[in-house]
């Protein structure tokens, strides 16, 4: 062998030769990939698998023997000096017609997957996956594409695994059920459980059965959901229920079913705010939030003045828009250029304002809706700014609210 020459070694080691770390972090980018636990299931033929090695040539065995040796020294080690590491080493001839025949490590060779997800301490992690999967297998065959394409989660949850696959059955086998999850009575299993790990369960599901309709969980699988709910004050103390109560929530379809003597209803998206509203007589608040939708606002409604406050701003516009268009009745209220104007001082930036079209809006909100949605917020313009409700001075707000309720101006 040639002898050594004193040079000095680039920073950070030789660059371009495959150690012990480099091997490393091509398998760990494998088991991320769920590679080496697809094998456990669907074995590619992959395995012995080798895994060739950058190393050193013949110029840099003449300059730099010995990074080359202790390069060399560290994969020996690592594959085991009797070969009971977790790969073995192929070797090739370098540098015969220039410095001498040298053998140096040409490829690490790992026999299996279990192998190779040793050499970055997963072994037991792939053991147990494939004990879990062969006895979801064993139950469901037709979950083994579920396996393939989710092997690291299916290893995440193997704890839960076969009570989930038990429940998938269950749902696979009773596609309407048509009772709430809580209800459900699978032995072994509580509902709790179930709410927590709805996701692989809804993957399990689908994987059992791919007609499944789209759509949130509950619609999917048939099960009862909570009904949606409004919730209501009678400003006006006369209409009280019985009892005295003046806030009430009702399920939707109950909602749509009152009939009271009013004279005017307001629909704010703020909670507190629709907590602070006055007495006012034959006046009806309700919390906004999810009332612009269609479904939400009952025919009834339509009989009397309906007033919207929402964020000054272009997403308050939006929700007006869409209120009506089931109800163009509606009218805003603060939520004008003047009230925007006297509270410069409590603007803030919309950081997404949308720009969509908005056609049921009157000439002067199109006006607001406009210089809102203009462009970056600068001095002495509303582009891009927005006032929230709870930041209107109330005494401003108290005003126009008891005008519009009296059908009056402030």
């Amino acid at each position: 062998m040639p002898a050594e020459k004193a040079r000095a070694r680039p920073a950070g080691g030789v660059p371009g030769w495959t150690g012990v770390a480099e091997l490393k972090a091509a398998a760990q980018r494998s088991w991320d990939k769920g590679e080496l636990l697809r094998e456990a299931i669907r074995p590619t033929g992959a395995y012995p698998r080798r895994r060739p090695l950058r190393r050193p040539t013949a110029t840099q065995l003449r300059d730099d023997y010995a990074a080359a040796r202790a390069w060399a020294a560290e994969l020996h080690a690592a594959a085991g000096a009797d070969g009971s590491g977790p790969f073995k080493l192929e070797t090739a001839e370098v540098g015969r017609t220039t410095i001498g025949t040298n053998r140096v490590p040409a490829a690490a060779v790992f026999a299996s997957p279990a192998d190779e997800a040793g050499f970055i301490g997963r072994r037991r992690d792939l053991e147990s996956f494939s004990r879990v999967a062969e006895a979801v297998l064993a139950a469901e065959p037709a979950l083994e594409e579920w396996l393939a394409r989710r092997p690291l989660h299916a290893l995440e949850v193997r704890g839960d695994l076969p009570d989930l696959v038990r429940a998938a059955r269950w749902f696979a086998d009773h596609p309407a059920p048509g009772v709430y999850l809580r209800q459900l009575s699978l032995p072994g299993i509580h509902t709790k459980f179930l709410e927590t790990r709805r996701r692989t369960l809804d993957e399990l599901v689908t994987a059992l059965d791919p007609e499944r309709p789209a759509g949130a969980f509950e619609a999917r699988h048939g099960l009862l959901t909570e009904p949606a709910a409004v919730r209501f004050r009678l400003l006006d103390p006369a209409l009280a229920f019985p009892g005295g109560a003046t806030d009430v929530v009702l399920r939707v379809h109950e909602f749509a079913r009152l009939r009271l003597p009013l004279r005017t209803v307001i629909v704010v998206e703020n909670k507190v705010t629709f907590l602070s509203l006055p007495p006012l007589p034959g006046a009806l608040a309700v919390f906004g939030a999810g009332f612009g939708s269609g479904t939400r606002v009952p025919a009834w409604l339509a009989a009397f003045p309906l007033l919207y406050w929402g964020d000054l701003d272009s997403h308050g516009f939006a929700v007006l828009d869409q209120l009506r268009a089931s109800h163009p009745h509606v009218e805003s209220l603060l939520m004008d250029g003047e009230t925007l104007a006297a509270h410069a001082e409590l603007w803030v930036e919309d950081p997404r304002p949308t720009r969509a079209a908005l056609p049921r809006l009157t000439a002067e909100e199109g006006e607001v809706y406009a210089a809102l949605t203009g462009g970056e917020l600068v001095p002495d313009s509303w582009a891009g700014v927005r006032l929230e409700q709870e930041y209107v001075r109330w005494d401003w707000a108290l005003e126009r609210i008891t005008a519009a309720a009296s059908g009056r101006s402030a």
